[in-house]
């Protein structure tokens, strides 16, 4: 069973795996389904749900939201997290030229009612500001956060994929505290561990949310000389700790790291997330840990 931990200071209870549906409008689910598929992972203790208002071409929330709209009670399980800013060039919006971000008060507070009404749900738990955005006002979105927690519409905020820079600009303006930044933590691209991301939140004690914590696939599959040093030292580990598979050391790696990150998992098929589950109970030691750095590097620690 999967436990709830305190995200931050004065941040919600999060399950400590959350299951992601940024690829829900891939599964080729009913509703039926997708509402099993839900109370399938909260019975094992995944509570927490992650989305993005862009998902799907903008239809992720909407096939979560005819899910929950058949068991309406299901929502007081679990916590919703998504994510604003992003505007995708789409048949939705033919009017748009480019793909780009947009953090002013009115985009989020729209982005917000329009998220709010494809999840079928009156509140947000975690609103995330999904990309930094170079022309980002910082009061502006502090005005859009404040609006949205006096209506009762978002409880806590966050960001995702800010540098530490980009996240203390923002919490400069801000009343209430930043409660993770969602990044990408795999063993082919962990360039937060180094740049002061995850230090950052670790002197926050704010836990951070991982994506992509299996690098896309390309760490089963890929033939670049990086992906076959990370898993060949992957399937020796596993070996060693006597786990199923590779992706349950991939996300023990992840757990080892002093932030204390939140590993989302991408798989439709409660098998592959029971999988992840068991991971749990794998614990690396430091050398472990370090061997794939090695192998992800191509060379030894300095």
């Amino acid at each position: 069973m999967v436990e709830k931990v305190s995200i931050a200071p004065q941040g919600p209870q999060f399950s400590e795996l959350v299951q992601g549906y940024w690829r829900m409008a891939e599964w080729g689910m009913t509703p039926q389904e997708r509402l099993s598929f839900l109370k399938q992972h909260v019975e094992l203790g995944i509570s927490t749900v992650d989305h993005a208002d862009i998902y799907g071409n903008y239809e992720c929330e909407k096939l979560f939201g005819e899910a929950l709209a058949l068991e309406p009670s299901v929502r007081d399980s679990i916590e919703i997290v998504t994510k604003c800013d992003i505007k995708l060039c789409s048949d939705k919006f033919p009017e748009r030229e480019v793909n780009h971000y947009d953090t002013s008060k009115q985009h989020i507070i729209e982005s917000v009612n329009n998220s709010l009404e494809r999840l079928n749900i009156d509140n947000i738990d975690v609103l995330l500001i999904h990309r930094p955005d170079v022309l980002m006002e910082a009061d502006e979105v502090a005005e859009a956060f404040a609006e949205l927690k006096r209506s009762g519409k978002v409880t806590h905020f966050g960001v995702s994929n800010f540098s530490p820079c980009q996240f203390e600009l923002l919490q400069s303006r801000l009343e209430v505290p930043l409660v993770t930044n969602q990044v990408e933590i795999n063993p082919l691209n962990f360039e937060v561990a180094h740049d002061g991301t995850l230090d950052q939140l670790q002197m926050l004690r704010a836990r951070p949310m991982a994506w992509s914590c299996l690098g896309g696939g390309a760490i089963f599959w890929g033939e670049e000389e990086q992906h076959v040093r990370v898993r060949n030292e992957l399937e020796a580990i596993r070996k060693e700790v006597g786990s199923e598979s590779i992706d349950q050391v991939i996300y023990a790696w992840v757990r080892r790291l002093p932030s204390k990150p939140l590993p989302i998992i991408g798989s439709g098929k409660i098998d592959r997330v029971k999988t992840a589950i068991s991971a749990l109970n794998i614990e690396l030691t430091r050398e472990q840990w370090f061997r794939v750095w090695v192998a992800s590097k191509g060379h030894g620690v300095p």
